[in-house]
């Protein structure tokens, strides 16, 4: 019962108007599918678009500037969008606007709920190329997760003699799975070293085993082998689908799931 105004007491009135207003929009071609078209469906994703993005800005930039577990999903989905924005120019064939429309409601919604925690006004001014460069490697692997998901139910309509809907051939979403696990994965591993070599200029101390460091490397590591036995022994399809989901699940709990439980469980506790 105490939490909820805790929330809303961190949370930016403009933050949430322009949270509540992409959302709104995401929520235009789940809600109106059938009845608008295609033209007016791309127009609501592109004004959501721009409402996520301003209000991430207004997050960062903000009067009271935040960054948190939720901003960092909040940014992760809007750079998923993003990416099917751009492969929406070159396979017009891909349909998944449904599913990520969904993700950018909840996203933006949910970092409106939790805002996050005071960003240091002294702190490095390195440490924003860290965060984008980190953020940058979750939603590269995102766009690996949702088009391994496309890959996975296009296989099983396979399987089961039924024509796939997500508008790509299985082994254009193959290879594009993998495009976006190999540069995540070069991300995550700048991002990684950064933080080794530079933490104590980026962060005010020095590389810390803590729960943190240990699952962005477990993930490194899984990431690691699972492009290893794609090159070196073909791996593909469940196998490779698996270790991906993994991987990303690691990556996800480094820092969200650590951000959360400092930002959301702990705060609650106090």
């Amino acid at each position: 019962m105490l939490s909820v105004p805790m929330i809303s007491a961190n949370a930016s009135p403009m933050g949430w108007m322009l949270a509540i207003a992409a959302a709104a929009a995401y929520a235009v071609p789940a809600a109106a599918s059938r009845r608008i078209s295609q033209a007016g469906t791309r127009a609501a994703l592109r004004l959501a678009w721009v409402l996520h993005a301003l209000a991430l800005a207004w997050g960062l930039l903000g009067e009271l500037p935040r960054f948190g577990f939720a901003p960092a999903l909040s940014m992760t989905a809007w750079l998923v969008l993003t990416v099917y924005a751009v492969e929406q120019q070159l396979f017009p064939q891909m349909r998944a606007r449904l599913a990520l429309s969904a993700l950018g409601a909840v996203a933006v919604l949910t970092a409106a709920l939790f805002p996050g925690t005071h960003l240091q006004v002294n702190a490095s001014p390195w440490l924003p190329l860290h965060l984008a460069l980190g953020i940058a490697s979750y939603g590269l692997f995102a766009a690996a997760v949702v088009h391994a998901a496309l890959m996975t139910r296009a296989e099983q309509h396979m399987r089961h003699g039924a024509g796939h809907d997500s508008g790509l051939p299985l082994l254009t979403l193959e290879r594009l799975t993998f495009r976006f696990v190999a540069a995540g994965f070069v991300l995550l591993t700048a991002t990684l070293a950064a933080g080794w070599l530079f933490g104590e200029q980026l962060y005010g101390k020095a590389w810390v085993w803590n729960h943190k460091s240990v699952f962005s490397l477990l993930s490194w590591l899984t990431f690691a082998v699972l492009l290893i036995g794609r090159v070196r022994f073909g791996w593909r399809g469940l196998i490779a689908v698996r270790m991906l989901y993994a991987g990303a699940l690691l990556l996800l709990l480094a820092y969200a799931g650590s951000r959360f439980v400092l930002e959301v469980l702990l705060e609650r506790a106090a």
